[in-house]
């Protein structure tokens, strides 16, 4: 480093080896070196995660950088800068002197301006007997073109950080849509398996997701939404492949002849994970994530309660939780304000029934029609679309009717709910 290059601070400021460091860089400065400041500023504000600059630090730079008379900065055109702080204030939106000095530190600190420093402290020009100036006092703005090319890298880099995070936001969005979208078409078609399990799981996913993710939590998020989607989708498959089998008459007579009422045959077999695949989601009727396996029992007790000698002419009834996800209103009817259990609803069902002016007769009859899950499943569904039904009694008699002829099913009510609450449609970030 040539002598006469280095310039201490004023007064009690220290001198650091950076500034040390930022000035031997200004030194190599080129005569024909030059910037054009406004897009060499753009790329700061682009590139302030990684160079550890804030906000309002980079609106002080704004206003040193409106102090110089060209907008290309340059050797030539003389790169130091000597405005007052309160002049500074003024072209800063009126920011405290006090903040003035921090955020100047700052920039000094993170080598995008230089110090240098009148004997007094004071910034100011001396100028020639022509008018030009001589030797300035205030801030030098070499750095910003010795370190364009470092800062514009940057900047590309930060683009390129977001892009990426940008795509695994879209991909993230698209599976969870795809695993959302196949789960309520398994619940309306009424398929074997363990929905409930895969949807709770699949909230579990979206839920633990913080407000504003890291490129690393989306990632890890992404490929366990995609473990689950495609066991999803490989059960569906099964599922159709089985159907499709079922429905040879050749092959039809052949499970006629074959048939046991004794057999311990399982309809819902599991869904086996693949290979090194850290599978999420098994189909299996006595397996439940952790937490889930308390809901899985009430409802399985529910069921019990409801088995009648013509059970097969019952609906189907849908998962407790899947049923409190679409009618959260629901749950303030239940004992102590809460549901537990299937008791719990259909305790919660009476209440509202009476609310709602629906008569005995018609809310037992919906219940021996449809099972009496259903009925207080349906129940909860008058309820929270209590603004849009003028007589609920009359309405339940009709859905009654209608599901002895087999053309009404509770599935596509329910997910309709499910979809207005918001269910699996949570954005991310």
């Amino acid at each position: 480093m040539e002598p006469g290059n280095v310039t201490t601070p004023f007064g009690q400021r220290s001198m650091t080896l950076a500034m040390l460091a930022s000035q031997k860089a200004a030194s190599q400065l080129q005569a024909d070196q030059s910037v054009d400041k406004w897009k060499i500023y753009r790329s700061l504000c682009a590139a302030k995660p990684l160079l550890g600059v804030t906000d309002r630090a980079l609106a002080v730079l704004n206003a040193l950088l409106s102090f110089h008379p060209q907008n290309i900065l340059s050797e030539e055109t003389g790169l130091v800068v000597f405005p007052s702080n309160q002049q500074l204030s003024l072209r800063s939106h009126g920011m405290a002197e006090q903040t003035i000095r921090r955020h100047l530190a700052v920039l000094v600190e993170a080598g995008l301006i230089i110090r240098k420093d009148s004997p007094n402290g004071k910034r100011y020009a001396r100028r020639a007997s022509g008018g030009e100036i001589g030797e300035a006092f205030g801030f030098s703005l070499a750095p910003l073109i010795v370190r364009a090319e470092e800062i514009e890298r940057l900047a590309a880099e930060v683009a390129a950080e977001r892009l990426s995070l940008q795509r695994l936001r879209e991909q993230f969005t698209l599976c969870r849509r795809d695993v959302a979208k196949l789960i309520e078409a398994a619940i309306e078609e009424e398929l074997a398996g363990d929905w409930e399990t895969a949807f709770g799981y699949f909230r579990e996913l979206v839920e633990a997701l913080p407000r504003t993710p890291t490129a690393e939590q989306i990632a890890v998020a992404l490929e366990e939404m995609q473990t689950l989607r495609d066991d999803i989708t490989n059960r569906l498959e099964t599922l159709i492949k089985a159907k499709e089998t079922s429905g040879n008459p050749a092959q039809n007579e052949r499970h006629i002849q074959n048939s046991n009422p004794d057999s311990t045959f399982d309809p819902e077999p599991a869904l086996e994970k693949k290979q090194g695949a850290n599978s999420a989601f098994q189909i299996e009727p006595h397996i439940a994530l952790p937490g889930q396996k308390q809901k899985l029992d009430d409802q399985t007790a529910g069921r019990a309660r409801s088995r009648t000698k013509d059970d097969a002419s019952v609906l189907k009834s849908f998962p407790l939780g899947l049923v409190l996800q679409a009618c959260p209103d629901m749950a303030n009817y239940g004992p102590g304000g809460s549901i537990a259990n299937w008791r719990d609803m259909m305790a919660a069902a009476v209440v509202v029934r009476g609310m709602l002016g629906v008569s005995p007769a018609a809310y037992e009859e919906a219940a021996i029609v449809m099972g009496p899950e259903n009925a207080a499943t349906v129940m909860a569904c008058i309820l929270e679309r209590g603004g849009h039904i003028n007589s609920a009694g009359g309405y339940l008699r009709d859905l009654t009717r209608r599901a002895e002829k087999g053309e009404f099913s509770v599935g596509p009510m329910l997910m309709s709910l499910v979809r207005a609450q918001g269910g699996g449609t949570r954005r991310v970030g």
